[in-house]
């Protein structure tokens, strides 16, 4: 008999169903039980003493602020490219779009590697920068600009296709009846887009906060002072205190399904929304 929903043998569906679910269950559910099982092997105390440790504590400061930094720069940036590509025609705006999506492409540690190129004190613009007395390469400023480089698509890709959608009627009809550019955008442009808007700032800041390839190039390695959760999470593992690793592991992987709860309540009430952007 054939399922009439999907004109396909109800026994395909269901053998493509546990596929799928046997293939999440070994390489998503079963790595994240593992996690958290070894975070907590020794005990509560263990768990939460790992978290007393001066480095790790200065990790994560690291990581929070370097995400309250690059996230909102990704804003500005989300929304300006958004709007330039989706409301305007000018000279060289495919070239943009294309470089929007440069960092999906180029591999995080080359990223890394480009940022020391540029500013160490041999690098281009090193020895400019060191006059100023300003350091950029094994320092935060570096970090930074190593997070902001590979999560700087998430939110200009939400953003891109549902401006394109919506067209630029409802601004028109608003600047015809005299409202500035600015009044324009908070009334008309942003209350239109601003679940898309969230949902970028969501993924953004899931991948700001675990990028690992890049920041581990720039950073230099200072413990206390460089290294963000993810590299403190290997450098535990080096030095074979497990249960410290897996609880700082646990608290990124706690991190990830907060984002995946809010993603997945975003996509519940605003899905027609949502797949506007997906469709694109």
């Amino acid at each position: 008999m054939y399922d009439t929903a999907t004109s396909e043998r109800a026994i395909l569906r269901w053998t493509l169903i546990a596929v799928v679910a046997g293939f999440l269950g070994l390489f998503v559910v079963l790595p994240l039980a593992a996690v958290f099982t070894e975070a907590l092997r020794r005990g509560v105390d263990a768990y939460f003493a790992a978290f007393a440790d001066s480095d790790t504590q200065s990790a994560i400061r690291l990581t929070l602020l370097v995400a309250a930094i690059a996230v909102p720069l990704n804003l500005v940036f989300g929304i300006s490219a958004a709007w330039a590509v989706a409301k305007f025609e000018f000279p060289g705006k495919s070239l943009l779009v294309t470089l929007i999506d440069l960092p999906f492409s180029v591999s995080p540690v080359v990223s890394g590697l480009v940022f020391v190129l540029l500013f160490s004190a041999k690098g281009v613009l090193g020895p400019l920068v060191s006059d100023w007395g300003f350091r950029i390469v094994f320092a935060v400023p570096g970090i930074v600009l190593a997070t902001v480089f590979v999560t700087f698509p998430f939110i200009a890709r939400e953003l891109i296709p549902l401006m394109q959608e919506q067209g630029t009627v409802e601004e028109e009809a608003a600047l015809t009846l005299g409202a500035s550019g600015l009044r324009t955008f908070l009334t008309v442009t942003l209350p239109n887009v601003r679940w898309a808007l969230l949902y970028g700032v969501l993924l953004c800041n899931a991948r700001a906060m675990g990028e690992f390839g890049a920041v581990s190039v720039v950073s230099g390695h200072i413990r206390g002072l460089t290294n963000t959760m993810p590299l403190h999470v290997e450098i535990l593992y080096n030095e074979y205190n497990f249960v410290a690793a897996f609880a700082v592991a646990s608290l990124l992987a706690g991190l990830a399904l907060v984002t995946l709860v809010g993603k997945s309540i975003l996509e519940w009430r605003h899905g027609d929304e949502l797949a506007t952007v997906r469709r694109h």
